[in-house]
């Protein structure tokens, strides 16, 4: 009778697991967004309070009361989708949004996540809409009005820091981890013009399966100027930045820039819903579709070290050169002067290379960036 009773319990306890995995694959919940199997799921992940309120961002001088009440509240919330796919399969992550004013990926992923049919995915998409409340309310380049830090330079976050700082420790534990593979979309900011181009990162330049995974998912994404990036910390507790956060937690991962100076009626939404498309297919998550449909960069120029030029005084810059263009060492990228023009700096290129990105709107403050330069791998 006693064995009976054991393996009445054991055969209870096996359905018991069946049932719980089966429930699981059935449902994806980032946070209090749940989607079943082959259905699509919008919500709010809710950023956790700090102790004490989040500090104003001011510069002296300003007011930055006017229009912000209540904006502390609205930006306690991170919008996301779920595409729960009805087959399983690789759960991708798409992070729009890091930087508020960067419009293009927003608008790319607002159109992704309704064209993607659950019913004919394998796996799962998760899409970040907005990573960067406060800067895309307060239409903010760079900085957070609430806390005056930038998003991207403050993983893997905080539980109880400033809000930045509890946005990216929101996104880091709900998001990457559980993620297999992590996109963080990107455009040049409201104030930068830029050609596009995709991040391969490497920290530490180690090159490991994580690393190789990476670079073919950069390769997949389809753009045809891809940055190598060595100068990342390993540490995943100093990962700093939205993909080295996922990288240095074993997840293959890409930066992607396609668009700028706030615009969205030129080609860089298309460019980043295209990418992503073709992450899709290339991790065999379209039904319809394979791997060779994949619009690879056929031809990939690589940037073996770049260099972002900053600004050595607050005033204002006068670029002289266009994003893409090809410029030798010493060429002329653009004036800074101070306020009643008079020129305080010529900016020029540091080597010979090609012009990734350019500030092209006038004010600039010490030490921001005024553009980047690449390095074409092989070249001189």
């Amino acid at each position: 009778m006693l064995s009976v009773r054991r393996g009445m319990v054991s055969v209870l306890l096996f359905l018991a697991t069946a049932w719980v995995g089966w429930a699981q694959q059935r449902e994806f919940a980032i946070g209090p967004v749940k989607a079943a199997a082959g259905t699509r799921a919008s919500g709010w992940l809710s950023v956790p309070a700090a102790g004490e309120q989040p500090r104003r961002f001011s510069r002296p001088g300003a007011d930055v009361s006017p229009g912000w009440a209540g904006l502390e509240e609205e930006a306690s919330r991170i919008p996301v989708t779920v595409v729960h796919g009805a087959k399983p399969g690789p759960v991708l992550a798409l992070i729009a949004g890091t930087h508020g004013y960067e419009y293009a990926p927003i608008v790319a992923m607002q159109r992704l996540a309704q064209k993607v049919e659950p019913r004919e995915l394998a796996g799962t998409v998760i899409v970040v809409h907005v990573a960067n409340m406060p800067s895309f309310l307060a239409r903010t380049v760079y900085y957070s009005p609430l806390d005056g830090q930038n998003l991207n330079r403050v993983y893997p976050g905080k539980e109880n820091g400033t809000l930045s700082e509890r946005i990216a420790w929101t996104i880091t534990h709900e998001v990457i981890e559980r993620a297999d593979y992590v996109v963080d979309l990107h455009c040049g900011d409201g104030n930068e013009a830029l050609r596009p181009y995709t991040y391969w990162m490497v920290p530490g330049g180690k090159q490991t399966p994580v690393a190789e995974k990476s670079r073919q998912m950069a390769l997949a994404f389809g753009l045809d100027h891809i940055v190598i990036d060595t100068e990342r910390s390993p540490d995943p507790n100093r990962s700093v930045y939205t993909s080295n956060t996922a990288i240095t937690r074993g997840k293959p991962s890409i930066t992607t820039e396609t668009g700028g100076l706030g615009r969205i009626d030129d080609d860089g939404p298309e460019l980043a819903e295209a990418g992503a498309v073709n992450l899709l297919r290339h991790f065999g998550m379209l039904a319809g579709g394979s791997r060779s449909d994949v619009r690879r960069a056929a031809e990939p120029v690589w940037i073996d070290r770049s260099v972002v030029l900053r600004s050595k005084a607050t005033g204002t810059f006068h670029a002289r050169v266009k994003p893409g263009q090809r410029v030798g060492q010493g060429a002329l990228i653009g004036l800074l002067t101070d306020f009643f023009g008079n020129t305080v700096e010529e900016v020029r290129a540091p080597f010979e290379g090609v012009v990734l990105y350019v500030v092209a709107t006038p004010p600039v403050r010490q030490s921001e960036p005024l553009g980047m330069i690449g390095h074409i791998q092989g070249e001189k």
